[in-house]
């Protein structure tokens, strides 16, 4: 019974992430706010909810339509470029890399690349890393996005069964 708690529960929390629209952003653990590509008017929205710092996972050669370093510093928000330009970039040092910098942050957080299927991957492998069991950590990664590079994260997952880590 309560792993079908524990299924429908993950059910329930999968179709409101992807029921998201854009310009809106999922919250999946307190802080931290995750999502595709911010407008100006996002991260106006975003200061005033307690976003203090931007972090950006889209390669230099991705449009986002107006200078978001920029506007991130006109508005007082620190904004710290990590490109991951696609699938070969999400690998367990990026994520090492990325749970890092998101540690390494005072108050809230927008992480983003242009769907949050990146980050939502990246999430999952450094949840992985830190001891989150295979499945919490996959679950991590959707609330924040992963979609299509779930594939590409669960391959880089330890594998585990009922017993622990195989």
């Amino acid at each position: 019974m309560t792993r079908l708690v524990h299924l429908l529960s993950v059910f329930l929390l999968s179709a409101c992430v992807t029921t998201a629209l854009a310009g809106e952003f999922t919250q999946p653990r307190p802080g931290l706010h995750t999502g595709g590509q911010p407008s100006q008017d996002d991260l106006a929205r975003l200061k005033s909810e307690g976003v203090r710092t931007v972090i950006d996972l889209r390669g230099a050669q991705e449009d986002r339509g107006y200078d978001e370093a920029a506007e991130a510093q006109r508005l007082g928000l620190a904004y710290i470029a990590l490109p991951i330009a696609g699938k070969d970039d999400i690998t367990p040092a990026n994520a090492k890399a990325l749970g890092e910098l998101l540690r390494a942050q005072e108050g809230d957080v927008l992480l983003h690349c242009a769907s949050g299927n990146r980050v939502g991957a990246l999430l999952a492998l450094d949840a992985a890393a830190r001891g989150i069991p295979r499945e919490e950590a996959l679950e991590l990664g959707r609330a924040a996005g992963l979609k299509s590079l779930e594939p590409v994260a669960a391959e880089q997952l330890p594998k585990q069964d009922a017993a622990g880590p195989l």
